[in-house]
């Protein structure tokens, strides 16, 4: 099956991309048997990503460090997947079977702890065995690149080849028993998910098709590989010497040749192809689900407030698009006005022009030195208010121009000059028996004006 490199180049790096965006949130959340799953499937699409470009028409050994690091890491990642889903499928039993929902820290570490244990510990353990099978250094393919090389011998099956099927294996056994378990404490479920805040009965259902898809993939398909290796014929195991003879060698295979036969064009297309299937059906699982949804909006929210933008209302409304520049604000229209203090009431930004609206807020000044409540003339008279009033604090006359007369209360004069003479001249007395004003010009002359 020929076709352009450059397809498999684009479902690679698509791959990576719908493994690496919603690690952040399920690592936030201490989902580790997912983040493995995640970290070894987005790894290995990156991988091929970048193998496929660099060996694109070419068998050329580019770069030897790096070839022995993806040789590596592919024998990792045929134990690593599996292995996650096991972790995964083992989560699900253990919160099915639970008899009490009381989860303690300790017990969630342990649990992490186990599965680091099983999806780090067991793939890491698988490269450092796959050295004993391995005939050469490595092999580059070209338009795949590097490649590990285990030479087919009877010891290769025994460590490299059988146990990701054995990993699978126990992971359906777990399967199996959590959809058990499941049926049978159905009614306890949601009490049962209550003490995860991470996990709820969608996620769950999610998890378990995904792990339950991954072990349906797994033991067929790795049967199959071993079945695709068998009749390429096994050679005898004579000795270690012999075994690693010519270790450093690097076998550069033209795509001519790898293409030549059936099998051997199969077995390589099926190793790099399957981590990328492997990805679009976790994406498709959890891609689409309420949490990522919920991390898309807060993603472009961000963005948004960063260049400046605004983003829809809760009402689905659009609102103005509005651009910060040091305290105002632009408008779509290219106009810039300030912006309120966040600290003003919103009825006083309705009154403009009007001082009087001072009063609506929870500081009340009363018209000491004039400036304020000046009447036009015909209007009600007003009591005058010797005092200053400021929250709980209240203040006296303090400049000395108020009388200290209380027999009759005095009425303000009409405004017909400033606004300092008008609150410092009063009208006069109603009766003859009341007491004579104090010169205006003396008054005025003894008085600090308070604004």
């Amino acid at each position: 099956m020929i076709y352009p490199n450059a397809i498999f180049s684009t479902f690679a790096f698509i791959g990576f991309l719908m493994c690496a965006i919603p690690f952040p949130w399920h690592l936030e959340a201490w989902n580790t048997g997912t983040c493995l799953y995640m970290a070894w499937t987005g790894l290995s699409c990156l991988f091929q990503f970048i193998n496929s470009i660099v060996w694109n028409r070419n068998a050329i050994n580019w770069s030897p460090i790096w070839c022995d690091i993806t040789a590596r890491f592919i024998v990792g990642a045929s134990w690593g997947i599996p292995a996650s889903s096991l972790c995964i499928n083992r989560r699900l039993y253990n919160i099915s079977a639970m008899q009490s929902v009381t989860v303690t820290k300790a017990e969630k570490r342990r649990a992490v702890m186990i599965d680091l244990a099983v999806g780090l510990g067991m793939p890491i353990f698988g490269m450092t065995i796959q050295y004993i099978a391995q005939g050469h250094r490595f092999n580059i393919f070209e338009d795949v690149g590097c490649f590990p090389a285990t030479y087919n011998t009877p010891v290769a099956y025994a460590l490299v080849y059988c146990p990701p099927i054995a990993i699978g294996m126990v992971s359906a056994v777990y399967a199996i028993l959590s959809i058990r378990a499941f049926n049978k404490s159905r009614a306890q479920f949601n009490e049962l998910l209550s003490s995860y805040n991470n996990l709820n009965s969608s996620r769950y259902v999610r998890l378990m098709c995904l792990a339950g898809i991954e072990v349906a993939c797994t033991v067929p398909l790795g049967s199959y590989a071993i079945y695709l290796n068998v009749i390429a014929g096994i050679r005898p195991w004579i000795s270690w010497e012999d075994t690693h003879a010519d270790f450093s060698r690097v076998d550069q295979i033209p795509a001519l040749l790898w293409r030549l036969t059936r099998n051997g064009e199969v077995s390589i297309e099926l190793t790099r192809w399957l981590v990328i299937i492997c990805a679009f059906i976790f994406f498709g699982f959890f891609g689409f689900a309420d949490e990522a949804k919920k991390n898309y909006r807060s993603a472009f929210e961000t963005v948004a407030k960063r260049v400046g933008l605004s983003t829809m209302s809760s009402s689905g409304a659009a609102v103005s698009t509005l651009t910060s520049f040091n305290g105002k604000s632009k408008t779509s229209s290219g106009k810039i006005r300030p912006v309120p203090p966040i600290f003003v009431h919103g009825d006083l930004l309705r009154h403009h022009g009007s001082i009087g609206s001072l009063t609506d807020i929870s500081v009340s000044i009363a018209d000491v030195s004039g400036f304020m409540d000046e009447k036009k003339a015909g209007d009600e008279k007003t009591e005058f208010m010797p005092t200053l009033s400021y929250g709980a604090i209240t203040l006296s006359d303090v400049g000395g121009t108020l009388a200290d007369y209380s027999e009759e209360p005095y009425s303000a004069a009409p405004s017909s000059g400033s606004s300092s003479s008008a609150s410092s001249i009063m009208s006069s007395p109603t009766s003859a028996s009341s007491p004579s004003l104090p010169d205006p010009t003396q008054a005025k002359s003894n008085t600090h004006d308070i604004v």
